[in-house]
């Protein structure tokens, strides 16, 4: 039988963690639930603990830290990740194991955002960042991925075994998102149902610096993944600020035969020197980002994770 690990990463989340262990317990029975502590100081873990659940913990502060150790400590055929505060329903679990094990899919997506998402969630600013995120990511990256922020995800132990976590918190999410694009993992989106948490459940998500953060990742990641596209924008952008000077600086010298401005033809020529320098580090960056990509390909094939 194939192995099922539902993760939860908590932080003090006492009100909801029980209901969410047996929500997923009966959803999937013979799925062993982990519930990895992440320094919670409201007894998360003893509640987890005694409604079933596997309990670890993690002292690194940080969603990211909490999936980096989850992603290297448990082995299964299925992972099941989903967060501890009782804003995803169970009975989405199933389907989307089922596409993992039967399906080969890679990365399975719970998609808030075509369901219920915008009407139950109480935080506009919120709203506004995840059709940005989205926005962002679908057109850099030439995607039509309809959640990029999703907590509620299911994912093949391939995935798992070579996905580098480099992020620290809730920027966890996008950095999958976009490494799954990038290496063309197989990707599938389910939508699911998205509840507001209860009242007295306070988010952990600080929507200021959170979301600097993750706009932060986007333009990482976008450099790293994407570096000619990257660099070039930046190299037009200097040709085209160098060019736009000139013009005054060339109107001036047809007209009288002198170079009336010559710190603006120092500035000028700086930018088409700076914009130049910017397209060679994408070509050259590009060929590096291809080789790793290759390299990735190559270490995919081994049957040792």
């Amino acid at each position: 039988m194939a192995k099922i690990a539902v993760l939860v990463p908590c932080y003090n989340e006492s009100m909801t963690v029980a209901k969410v262990v047996a929500d997923f317990k009966a959803a999937l029975p013979e799925a062993d639930i982990y519930v990895y502590d992440n320094n919670s100081t409201d007894g998360t873990d003893e509640i987890a603990r005694a409604a079933g659940a596997i309990v670890k913990y993690e002292y690194r502060q940080g969603k990211g830290n909490v999936i980096r150790s989850m992603f290297r400590d448990i082995d299964a055929d299925c992972y099941l990740m989903i967060d501890g505060d009782d804003t995803y329903p169970a009975e989405h679990a199933r389907e989307m194991c089922d596409l993992v094990l039967e399906k080969g899919v890679d990365m399975v997506i719970g998609d808030r955002l075509s369901s219920t998402y915008f009407t139950e969630n109480k935080r506009p600013f919120h709203n506004v960042g995840n059709k940005t995120v989205r926005f962002l990511i679908n057109k850099i990256f030439k995607s039509n991925v309809k959640d990029i922020m999703t907590g509620y995800r299911a994912f093949s132990k391939q995935f798992v075994k070579n996905f580098p976590v480099l992020s620290r918190g809730f920027e966890i999410e996008t950095e999958m998102t976009i490494h799954a694009l990038d290496k063309n993992f197989l990707l599938k989106e389910v939508p699911v149902n998205y509840r507001d948490r209860p009242e007295g459940s306070v988010s952990k998500l600080n929507t200021v610096r959170d979301g600097i953060r993750v706009l932060t990742t986007i333009f990482r990641l976008f450099s790293e993944y994407k570096p000619l596209k990257f660099y070039s924008l930046w190299g037009l952008l200097c040709f085209l600020l160098g060019g736009g000077f000139m013009i005054p600086v060339l109107v001036d010298y047809f007209r009288t035969g002198l170079v009336l401005r010559f710190p603006t033809l120092f500035v000028c020529v700086g930018a088409f020197i700076i914009g130049s320098l910017l397209f060679a580090c994408g070509i050259i960056l590009h060929a590096v980002a291809k080789k790793h990509k290759m390299l990735f390909e190559l270490m995919m094939n081994r049957k040792d994770y």
